[in-house]
């Protein structure tokens, strides 16, 4: 493990070193756009026990948090002291850029987190492309890019945070043309940005119908593959492949939808779910109010 540690200190420049967990702090930027590892992945690293930190998380000298906001934050809710972590000498903009590297290829900061934190590079990108521009003799005088300029600090941005160019256009739409709760569960992986996107032209109240319509949809899902599991695990015991609802249970749902009242059973949606296996699914409200019309209903 030690010669494992040694490689990665090797590898990014830094130094072993113990630090108390109180005096590390976030990247400026990664509290600015308010990050945080998921409950998931802290929980998940919970799992293993001290295993949890066996490898050290990377930090600046000014004990700046680079790469192991999980752990750090693991650390904290066991109230651990101290915490193994590899010291690098990095200005604040060195010490983002690591950390887009560092997470490219992780769970822990999506495509949208990554955009919004290269989104802090861009100032001093466009202050680079200015002073190239007065070196090489062009816009004497002037701070305002060309537009071959502008692509390529747009480009710059991109690549930094390891994505496309149109993503980056978009997130900043969203960034002015979207509701809170959008952007939280963009930031939380919830939905992806092309959808949110194509959300962010409708008025708030529609955008948060969308997000709640979308939330639904993949709690039925994943309802639905539960359920299917189990029909699935309970025809592979009893080695009978007969299923659960008939054909003429179905007509006798639909004989009890049709002869109760409209006005105790209201209004009835139904939506399509993509999912393996044929199932008809109610829920409980509706289940209850047929169950207070009839005597006999399709067991469940």
């Amino acid at each position: 493990m030690e010669n494992g540690i040694g490689q990665i200190s090797n590898e990014i420049g830094g130094q072993l070193a113990t630090r108390r967990v109180d005096e590390l702090r976030p990247h400026p930027s990664y509290s600015r756009h308010q990050l945080a590892p998921s409950t998931q992945q802290i929980s998940a690293l919970a799992s293993v026990g001290a295993s949890a930190f066996r490898d050290p998380i990377v930090i600046t000298q000014d004990r700046i948090i680079i790469d192991g906001y999980a752990r750090w934050e693991l650390a904290r809710t066991l109230d651990r002291k101290t915490i193994l972590c590899i010291e690098c000498q990095l200005t604040e903009e060195e010490g983002l850029r690591m950390l887009l590297q560092r997470h490219r290829r992780s769970n822990s900061l999506n495509d949208f987190c990554r955009i919004l934190l290269a989104s802090e590079i861009e100032a001093c990108l466009k202050s680079k492309a200015e002073s190239n521009q007065r070196d090489g003799g062009k816009n004497k005088g002037s701070s305002k890019l060309t537009e071959a300029d502008k692509v390529d600090v747009r480009k710059q941005v991109a690549d930094a945070a390891g994505v496309s160019v149109g993503n980056v256009a978009k997130v900043r739409q969203l960034m002015s043309n979207t509701t809170p709760e959008i952007l939280q569960a963009l930031r939380s992986g919830e939905i992806r940005i092309h959808r949110a996107w194509c959300w962010s032209t409708m008025r708030a109240e529609k955008q948060r119908e969308q997000l709640r319509l979308r939330r639904i949809e993949r709690a039925v899902k994943k309802t639905v593959r539960t359920l299917v599991s189990r029909q699935r695990t309970k025809i592979s015991r009893s080695h009978d492949n007969s299923p659960s609802f008939t054909g003429s249970a179905l007509r006798e749902l639909a004989r009890h939808l049709s002869a109760s009242e409209s006005s105790d059973v209201g209004e009835v949606s139904i939506a399509l779910v993509d999912a393996p296996g044929k199932c008809v699914f109610l829920t409980k409200e509706l289940y209850q109010v047929l169950e207070k019309q009839q005597e006999l209903l399709p067991p469940c």
